[in-house]
This record gives structure tokens, C-alpha cells and sequence, in this order.
């Protein structure tokens, strides 16, 4: 097999920097959000996670594509990123899972790449200067001046709301559990052997839900019914679940009205668990406020310290929005702090059934530090149940 003959390509950043490098994936032209993301594996998790819809992302890893792609390996049915940003993309894989190349794959979902270019300078560039609209093109003939002002005119994608963009669009029962050999079940997880066991059924709002978050949910014991991100109080409360789950999603959380809406509907009468997204729709209820991050957390190695037990965990982030600590009422508690930036990253109400984390505890394809917390939700409705 021969390389692939990659055309010339460009990168262009609104504060006027732009790199030449070489394109891969789809041959289309798009403008997006640049973020950095520092995980050293789990590409195709990153390109189809929902939460990324806007972004285009870049790997800090410099070899990206090497174990290919397939289809255990998808959070959705779809990438969702604006377009990849590598050092080095992989034009063969080598791996026995591998079913197609990561370049064709992009292809598929209509979504370009570019290599070749200085992603040490770029990800010192943004932790500096904070997330910047970045264009990528294989457009040699404009020139860069135009460019530049064709990405600084582009409209800002904190100002669109992408979780209607993302969100299942009717009801469905999730009965998958981990269907991977390569998976980690919770401690908590029902297996076969596990008797005298009684399964709760729960609804998970999808704000832009990772599958990985519904399998995780079943392993420990759940039957999941998802829900469109739109959906009223009303028509939840009608289902008599034991618990609702507030899932992960795009864009900024102050755009969410409907959402928080719905839940101040039954956030005192049910369980609930957020993470991410929800982690910051659940904060809002109950009176705080969120903000825009430098440049967010995107990445498998941020350190999280439980402060219930002093433990610490590596986890998994994807966002760049965070719940101001100083606007949370007193009758919420932060119960997770990030230990790099000290930003929240858990709360619980002090007398409702109901906490939030802002990172990601289903972790595909890791860390696994924090499947815990999925049979904690599984003990606060079993302490609900019994009281």
C-alpha cells in the first residue's frame, strides 16, 4: 500500500496566526472553536462525542490514527466535531479491531483534518490566549489577510444553542450494557451471578449523551428510558421513574431555559444525577451561575479530589464552561474540587436527593477512577426507597 498523497491545506486563527500543513478527511472547508484536548488515546471516542459539536479539536497526542477505527468504539452515531487537528494522522492503522482508516472515516461523516503542523505552538496558544475561532481550508489562492477576517467575522458558537442540535429526537429504552470485552464495569455492576437484586428505572435527559453513560447506567443496575433534551417536568413525573439522569452536552449552559425549566419541576420531588452539562443546568436550578473558561478542560488526566472522602481521581473532561463557586446558595455543597485550578466540580443538595459532577465518570476509554459514582446514584435512590 502506498501513502496517500494529502493536498496542501491551511490553518487560520482569528488573531491573524496561520500555519500551512497537509489535509486529510473530508475536502470541504469549515470554522469552528479551537480546543486542545490532552488525551494520549481514545480519538474516535473524542470524534463522536456530542459535546464537541462546534469545536474543532486538537490532539495534543502527535500520532493520531495509528489503531484505526470501529464501531465498538463510537459515543454516537455520528462525528460531531467541526474538524481534527494533528502532528502526525495515520495513513495505514495497524491493529487486529481495526475495521477502516481514522482519514476515510472522516470522510464518511464529511468532516475534514489537517497535519503537519506545529500543535505544540498551537495548544501553548490557546492556553494563553483562551479559546480562538480557528478555520481550516485547503483554499491556497485566497489570500491570509482574507482569511483572517473571514474567521473573525464568523459568529461566536457560545451564542447557538447545540444541544437541540444533538438531542435524541423521540423517546427510547436503552438495554445495552457494556457490550465490549475491552470495557470496565463498575465495582457495583450487575453481572449474572448477582442475586437478590432489584433494578431501578430511571430516565436520562439526552443533553448529548455519550453511549458509554447508558451502558454504564444498565451495568449498575438501571432500565433507562432516554428522553429528548426538551422534555417537561410533566411528562417525566408522568413515567413515576426512581431517579433522573441529567446527561453531558455542547455549548454554553445559560442558553438552556427549557431545561432548566424543566428541571425545577421535579428536582424536589425525585433523585437526580447530573454530570457535565448537567452538573451546570442542575447548579443553575438552584440559583449559581456558569462561565466561559480560558480554554475548559479536554482531556483523560485531570485531577479531582472527592472532598466526602478525601480520595483523589484522574478523570475525564470536556468542557469550557464551570459553576461560579461564589454563587451557589447555601443550601448547596461542593463536594469535588479540580486540584489544578481549584474550579467546581461536584455539588449536592444538603437535604434533597440530588448531586452533580462536572466530569465525565463513564470515562470511555478511561480513566475508570470515578464509576463509583454511578452506584452512588444507585445508593441515594436505594436510601430514598427505604426511608
Amino acid at each position: 500500500m502506498t501513502r496517500p498523497d494529502r493536498k496542501p491545506a491551511r490553518l487560520v486563527l482569528e488573531d491573524g496566526t496561520v500555519l500551512r500543513g497537509r489535509s486529510f478527511g473530508a475536502a470541504r472547508e469549515t470554522i469552528g472553536e479551537l480546543v486542545f484536548n490532552t488525551s494520549i488515546t481514545g480519538y474516535q471516542e473524542i470524534l463522536t462525542d456530542p459535546s464537541y459539536r462546534g469545536q474543532t479539536v486538537l490532539l495534543t497526542q502527535p500520532h493520531i490514527g495509528n489503531y484505526g477505527v470501529n464501531g465498538e468504539d463510537e459515543e454516537s452515531g455520528k462525528v460531531w466535531l467541526s474538524g481534527l487537528i494533528c502532528r502526525e494522522a495515520a495513513w495505514r492503522a495497524s491493529n487486529f479491531r481495526a475495521v477502516t482508516e481514522l482519514s476515510d472515516y472522516l470522510v464518511q461523516h464529511d468532516v475534514p483534518g489537517i497535519e503537519r503542523v506545529d500543535t505544540r505552538m498551537l495548544t501553548r496558544r490557546v492556553r494563553d490566549a483562551g479559546a480562538l475561532k480557528v478555520l481550516l481550508t485547503e483554499d491556497m489562492d485566497t489570500s491570509d489577510e482574507l482569511l483572517v477576517e473571514r474567521v473573525r467575522q464568523a459568529p461566536s458558537i457560545s451564542a447557538e444553542d447545540h444541544v437541540l442540535q444533538v438531542t435524541t429526537p423521540r423517546i427510547l429504552e436503552w438495554t445495552k450494557g457494556h457490550e465490549s470485552p475491552f470495557a470496565t464495569a463498575s465495582p457495583g455492576a450487575v453481572t449474572a451471578d448477582t442475586t437478590d437484586f432489584r433494578r431501578f428505572r430511571i430516565v436520562a435527559y439526552d443533553f448529548g449523551a455519550k453511549r458509554n453513560i447508558l451502558r454504564s447506567l444498565v451495568a449498575s443496575g438501571f432500565d433507562v428510558t432516554v428522553v429528548p433534551a426538551d422534555t417537561p417536568a410533566e411528562a417525566v413525573l408522568e413515567r413515576q421513574p426512581d431517579g433522573v439522569f441529567l446527561s453531558n452536552g455542547p455549548g454554553d449552559p445559560a442558553l438552556l431555559d427549557y431545561a432548566i425549566k424543566s428541571v425545577k419541576g421535579f428536582v424536589d420531588k425525585v433523585p437526580v444525577f447530573g454530570i457535565c452539562l448537567g452538573h451546570q443546568i442542575l447548579s443553575q436550578v438552584f440559583g449559581a451561575k456558569t462561565f466561559k473558561m480560558k480554554f475548559g478542560h479536554h482531556g483523560g488526566n485531570q485531577p479531582v479530589m472527592d472532598l466526602l472522602t478525601q480520595k483523589v481521581e484522574i478523570t475525564s473532561q470536556n468542557h469550557s464552561f464551570a459553576v461560579d463557586p461564589e454563587k451557589l446558595p447555601d443550601s448547596v455543597e461542593v463536594t469535588h474540587v479540580n486540584l489544578n485550578d481549584k474550579t467546581v466540580e461536584g455539588i449536592r443538595h444538603k437535604e434533597l436527593p440530588v448531586f452533580s459532577i462536572q466530569y465525565h465518570p463513564e470515562a470511555a476509554p478511561g480513566p475508570h477512577d470515578s464509576l463509583y459514582l454511578f452506584d452512588r446514584f444507585r445508593e441515594l435512590i436505594e436510601g430514598v426507597r427505604c426511608s
